[in-house]
C-alpha cells in the first residue's frame, strides 16, 4: 500500500512538473479606425480608370496593425530543447469577418508554424513570413503600419507577406545579430522550381543602433509558395510559366534613437522581370500607355523612405514619414512613374496595452495610376488625402 502510494506521488509529481514545463499563451490586437480619403473613384470607365470620384467615409479594421487572435506555446523538452507553436488567424473588426486568402477560406491565415528552438536557434515548418516583416520594426510600419503599404511596402514585403510550405531558420542572438533563412516548397510533382521562393536576411541591434539587410525571391507555379503571386497579381499580369522568376526584391535600411527621436531611413528595390503591361491592354483593365503600381505591372521598383518618431512625452509621440517610389513600367517604352507619400501623425498610449492614434496622408502619383493611402484609386486624379483617427488594443 505504501509502496503504491509512492508510486503515485512520483507520477503526480512528474505530471505537474512535465505541465509546468509547457505553456500555451493565448494574444490578440484589435485596431480599429474611422477614415475620411478625398477622390475616391466612384465608377470604373472602359479603361479602367475613371474622371468620377467623391470623398468616403469608413470604419476600417487593422489601420495600423491588422486585428488577429492567436495562439502560441512552448514546452521545454529538456537539455536546452523546445518545442514551438503558433497559430495566428487575422479579422476584420469592423465586420467580425475572417481574413482569408484570394479565392480560399484561410483560418490561421497570418501564420500556423510548428517547430524546435534551443541555443541553435529556431526552425519552423508551416505558413510564415520571412525576416522582411521582422526587420519592419526599423521602418514606418512600425508607427504608421498599414497607411504606408499602398505606396510601396506591400510590394517591398516589409508589411509581412507570407509564404506557404516553408521551412525557416533563425539563428540565435550573436551579440546584437539575427540571421534568418526561409524556403517554400512549390509542390509541383518533378519540377521543384516551380512555384518555389526563398529569403535571406539579418538584422542588428546594439543600442540605439538598428541596421538589416535583406532578400526574398519566388518563381510563378501551380501552387506558388509566395502568397503575393495569387492574393495581388493575378497569374494573367505575368507574362512567363511555371518555374519562372516573378519577384526579387532587396532591402535596406537603419534605425538610430537619438535622445526622445528615433530617426529611420531605408530603401527597398523590387524587381518584377515577367510583368507585362501588354496583358494588362489585353484584359481590358488598362489600355496601353496607362500604368498603376497597384495592378503589379511595374517590372522595377525603388522605394525610399525617412521618418522619425518623437517622444514629447512618455504616453505622447508625434510622427512623420516620406515615402518616395520610382517605377519603371514593363512596356516596350520603359516608361517611368512616381508615387510620393507624405504622413504625419500623432500617437497616445493610455497604457502598455492600449493607445490612440490619429495620422494625416497625402499621396500624389506621376505618370501613374494613384492606387490610395488605403486602396481606394483615384481613377484619373493625381493626388488623394487621407485622415484616420482610431484605436489600438492589445492583450
Amino acid at each position: 500500500m505504501k509502496k503504491s502510494l509512492i508510486a503515485l506521488a512520483v507520477l503526480g509529481a512528474i505530471a505537474g512538473a512535465a505541465q509546468a514545463q509547457s505553456s500555451v499563451t493565448i494574444y490578440g490586437i484589435v485596431d480599429t479606425g474611422i477614415v475620411y480619403t478625398s477622390k475616391v473613384s466612384t465608377a470604373t470607365g472602359a479603361n479602367g480608370l475613371s474622371s468620377n470620384n467623391g470623398s468616403k467615409f469608413s470604419v476600417n479594421s487593422g489601420v495600423i496593425q491588422g486585428s488577429r487572435l492567436g495562439f502560441k506555446g512552448v514546452e521545454d523538452l529538456g537539455g536546452g530543447l523546445k518545442a514551438l507553436f503558433q497559430l495566428e488567424a487575422g479579422f476584420s473588426n469592423d465586420t467580425g469577418a475572417l481574413q482569408s486568402d484570394k479565392g480560399s477560406s484561410t483560418l490561421f491565415r497570418r501564420k500556423s508554424v510548428v517547430g524546435l528552438g534551443g541555443n541553435f536557434g529556431s526552425v519552423l515548418l508551416g505558413r510564415q513570413t520571412d525576416i522582411l516583416d521582422d526587420v519592419s520594426q526599423w521602418t514606418s510600419v512600425q508607427d504608421f503600419g498599414g497607411v504606408t503599404g499602398s505606396v510601396g511596402h506591400n510590394l517591398d514585403r516589409l508589411e509581412g507577406t507570407r509564404t506557404n510550405n516553408s521551412i525557416r531558420y533563425n539563428t540565435p542572438d550573436l551579440s546584437g545579430f539575427t540571421g534568418s533563412l526561409i524556403y517554400g516548397f512549390g509542390e509541383a510533382a518533378g519540377q521543384t522550381s516551380n512555384g518555389q521562393s526563398f529569403g535571406l536576411g539579418g538584422q542588428y541591434a546594439n543600442g540605439p543602433l538598428g541596421l538589416f539587410a535583406a532578400y526574398y525571391q519566388s518563381k510563378l507555379g501551380t501552387t506558388p509558395a509566395d502568397v503575393s503571386l495569387t492574393n495581388n497579381a493575378p497569374v494573367t499580369f505575368f507574362s512567363g510559366k511555371a518555374g519562372d522568376t516573378a519577384l526579387k526584391t532587396f532591402s535596406l535600411g537603419a534605425s538610430y534613437q537619438a535622445g526622445p527621436a528615433r530617426l529611420y531611413g531605408n530603401w527597398s528595390r523590387v524587381k518584377q522581370p515577367l510583368a507585362t503591361s501588354s496583358t494588362l491592354a489585353a484584359t481590358g483593365i488598362l489600355q496601353p500607355g496607362s500604368f498603376t503600381v497597384g495592378s503589379f505591372n511595374n517590372s522595377k521598383a525603388d522605394i525610399f523612405e525617412l521618418g522619425v518618431n518623437y517622444a514629447v512625452t512618455a504616453p505622447l509621440h508625434l510622427l512623420a514619414s516620406v515615402q518616395y517610389n520610382k517605377l519603371t513600367f514593363a512596356d516596350a517604352g520603359s516608361n517611368k512613374g512616381k508615387l510620393t507619400q507624405v504622413n504625419l501623425g500623432t500617437d497616445y498610449f493610455l497604457s502598455k496595452r492600449t493607445d490612440l492614434y490619429a495620422f494625416a496622408s497625402f499621396l500624389r502619383a506621376k505618370d501613374a495610376v494613384n492606387p490610395g493611402v488605403f486602396g481606394d484609386s483615384t481613377g484619373s486624379d493625381n493626388n488623394q488625402t487621407a485622415v484616420a483617427v482610431g484605436i489600438r488594443h492589445k492583450f
